[in-house]
């Protein structure tokens, strides 16, 4: 999990290798459903929307800043 000012996003990473495998793909699709219905609920009660983030693991170093995971949104 992390937090922005104006954002909620909820970052799961897997193995490079799983990330299309059938399992990940569709608890993914679910992770991205369920932060769908998170972002209709904190939007209508002023929070914040959220956000799914499937991140492969060789993406992570220091030298990277949120910002650059936002391409791995998972959207339901």
């Amino acid at each position: 999990m992390a937090e922005t000012d104006t954002t909620i996003l909820m970052v799961e990473t897997k193995a490079r290798s799983d990330i299309n495998a059938p399992e990940v793909q569709s608890k993914a699709a679910a992770a991205a459903r369920w932060c769908e219905h998170a972002s209709e609920y904190a939007t209508a009660v002023g929070g914040k929307p959220w956000q799914y983030i499937l991140l492969p693991h060789d993406e992570i170093a220091e030298s990277k800043r949120l910002t650059d995971f936002l391409r791995f949104e998972v959207v339901g």
